[in-house]
């Protein structure tokens, strides 16, 4: 998931707003995009599958990634499809691996 200038003008808007932790600093869009979320779904099979589970799991996505600039939701914009898809793009990826030894990290993403 790569965020678009809408999301990068909004992280922006929070300087001075929300506290930010030593050594972490407010992004550009180039370092947004480059920075980059990974969602791992369930496989699906038709393309139209991946387009049901995106209207179903879009805000948990745009929750997550908001909450992680402004985590009591104090500044956030009011969430709807439209908006996810205006400050986001996806790219679906067939496979993924996993070539560390160490075992995956995970977070729970509450739904």
């Amino acid at each position: 998931m790569l965020a678009k200038a809408p999301f990068a003008q909004w992280v922006a808007s929070l300087e001075g707003k929300v506290s930010v932790e030593d050594g972490y600093e407010l992004l550009t869009l180039e370092q947004l995009r480059e920075a980059g979320s990974v969602y791992l779904i369930d496989e699906v099979v038709e393309e139209e599958d991946f387009e049901k589970l995106l209207h179903t799991s879009w805000q948990i996505m745009l929750e997550n990634e908001l909450s992680a600039w402004d985590e009591y939701a104090d500044y956030w914009p009011p969430l709807s499809y439209e908006l996810f898809t205006q400050w986001f793009d996806l790219q679906a990826n067939l496979m993924s691996f996993d070539l560390s030894d160490a075992p995956i990290m995970s977070a729970k993403i509450s739904a």
